[in-house]
C-alpha cells in the first residue's frame, strides 16, 4: 500500500509514522512536512519526506502525483485555539483550502484514495450536562475560529471526496497526549514548567489556567491506532469520536504530574492563559468507533503523564547542556 501522511512532522504524525514502521514495514509511506518544518524526532526509516505547503493547489497536486496514494491520513493544520484567535485568517486558511487542494488533487489525477480527515471534539462547542458523554449526532457549535475552521473542513472533504469517487471518513479527536506533546496544551504546558523547575531554569512557581475544565484524554499512541483502523473500516461519509470516554478534571491532571515530582512548587493562576470561550466540559462516547473497529484505549492517563512528564525533563536537560 502507498499511503499519504500529511502532517507528518507534527505531534501526531510523528507517532503515526512509529507505528507504521512497527507494524507495517512494507507500507510505502510519504510524510508531507511545512516548508523549513521539522522532521519527526524519530522518523521512521523508509518514510519519504516532502517539503509542501497545501496552501498552495500547485504544491498540494506535485505531492498527490509523486505519491499516487492508496490511502490518505489528513493530519495536517493549524491545531491551537489559541492561535486561531491570533490569526483566525491564517487558521481558516490553512485547514478549509488544504484539504480542498488535496482532495482536489487527487481528483484531477484520477486516484480514488482513501481518506481520512482529521477533525476535533472543539467543533461541539460548549453541551450541556445531560448532553455528556457527546455523541456524533450531536449538533455542531462551533466556538472559536479553530473549531469553524475544522466544521468547514469535515464539511468540504464530504463534498469534495464523494464529487471525486473519494472514500472519505472523518474524526472528532478528543483531547490526547503523549510524549512529545506541544507546549501551547495545558498538561504539556504544566509538565515542561515541572521540568525546568526541578533543574534550576525558573523559580518555583507554576502558572496555569482554568483547572476546572473537564476534558477526555486518550493517549496518542492509542490515538493513532484508531487512525490507521478507520482507514480500513470507517464507513464512508461517517464522523467518529477518537476518545476514553472518561472525563477529567484539568486540576487532577496537574496533581497528577506534580506526584511525579519532588519539587516543592507554588501554583498561581495566571489570567492571560484563561479563555473566554473555554468549554466546561468535553466528554465523547467512543461506541461508533469501538463497534466500527474494535479499537480500546491500551494506555491509561497516568503511564501518558509519565512518559510526558520524562519526555520533558530529556528536552529541557537536553536544551540546558546545548545537545538539544
Amino acid at each position: 500500500m502507498r499511503l499519504l501522511v500529511t502532517g507528518a512532522g507534527g505531534f501526531v504524525g510523528g507517532h503515526l509514522l512509529e507505528l507504521l514502521r512497527r507494524e507495517e514495514p512494507k507500507t510505502r509511506v510519504h510524510g508531507v512536512v511545512s516548508p523549513r518544518g521539522s522532521l519527526p524526532r524519530a522518523a521512521a526509516k523508509g518514510v519519504r519526506f516532502v517539503e509542501a505547503d497545501l496552501d498552495d493547489p500547485a504544491a498540494a497536486a506535485a505531492v498527490v502525483e509523486e505519491a499516487r496514494p492508496d490511502a490518505v491520513v489528513h493530519l495536517a493544520g493549524q491545531s491551537s485555539v489559541q492561535q486561531s484567535w491570533l490569526d483566525p485568517g491564517g487558521t481558516l486558511r490553512t485547514n478549509v483550502l488544504g484539504v480542498v487542494h488535496l482532495l482536489d488533487a487527487a481528483r484531477r489525477a484520477g486516484l480514488r484514495p482513501a481518506v481520512l480527515v482529521v477533525g476535533s471534539a472543539e467543533e461541539y462547542g460548549a453541551v450541556s450536562e445531560a448532553e455528556l458523554p457527546i455523541r456524533e449526532t450531536q449538533p455542531l457549535q462551533p466556538a472559536s475560529p479553530y473549531a469553524v475552521s475544522k466544521a468547514a473542513q469535515g464539511a468540504l472533504a464530504l463534498l469534495y471526496g464523494p464529487a471525486g469517487g473519494l472514500r472519505v471518513v472523518l474524526t472528532r479527536t478528543f483531547h490526547h497526549t503523549g510524549p512529545g506533546r506541544g507546549e501551547a496544551f495545558a498538561e504539556s504546558s504544566f509538565a515542561r514548567q515541572i521540568a525546568e523547575i526541578e533543574r534550576g531554569l525558573r523559580p518555583p512557581v507554576l502558572e496555569v489556567g482554568n483547572l476546572e475544565a473537564v476534558r477526555d484524554f486518550t493517549d496518542v499512541r492509542d490515538v493513532v491506532r484508531a487512525y490507521r483502523l478507520l482507514l480500513d473500516k470507517g464507513e464512508a461519509g461517517q464522523a467518529y469520536n477518537v476518545c476514553s470516554g472518561r472525563g477529567r478534571r484539568i486540576r487532577e491532571v496537574l496533581n497528577a504530574l506534580l506526584a511525579r515530582s519532588s519539587a516543592k512548587v507554588d501554583v498561581r493562576l495566571d489570567p492571560g492563559r484563561l479563555r473566554a470561550s473555554d468549554v466546561p466540559a468535553q466528554v465523547g462516547d467512543p461506541s461508533r468507533l469501538q463497534q466500527a473497529t474494535g479499537w480500546e484505549p491500551r494506555i491509561p492517563l497516568e503511564q501518558s503523564l509519565a512518559d510526558l512528564l520524562e519526555d520533558w525533563r530529556a528536552r529541557v536537560a537536553g536544551a540546558a547542556d546545548g545537545t538539544a
